[in-house]
């Protein structure tokens, strides 16, 4: 699954990376992205461009080729 296709409101959990750029990968990480990272969806654009996620305390907004290139679980409530 991909962080494009989750609700808003949603929770989810980073598993990897499709990308194979490696200097698009390590941008991601800088942002926070690192594998086993749980975030929620915040919002999101009516064409799914861009995608507004909160992790570690602080929001994200991501375009849609970097939610396209993290591949995500989803994680169900406590």
């Amino acid at each position: 699954m991909k962080i494009k296709d989750m609700a808003p409101n949603t929770k989810g959990k980073v598993t990897g990376f499709s990308s194979s750029d490696r200097a698009y990968r390590q941008k991601l990480l800088r942002m926070g992205l690192i594998k086993g990272t749980e975030f929620t969806v915040i919002r999101k654009a009516p064409l799914g461009d861009p995608v507004e996620i909160q992790l570690e305390g602080f929001n994200l907004t991501l375009r849609k080729k970097e939610a396209e290139a993290v591949d995500v679980e989803p994680v169900g409530e406590e």
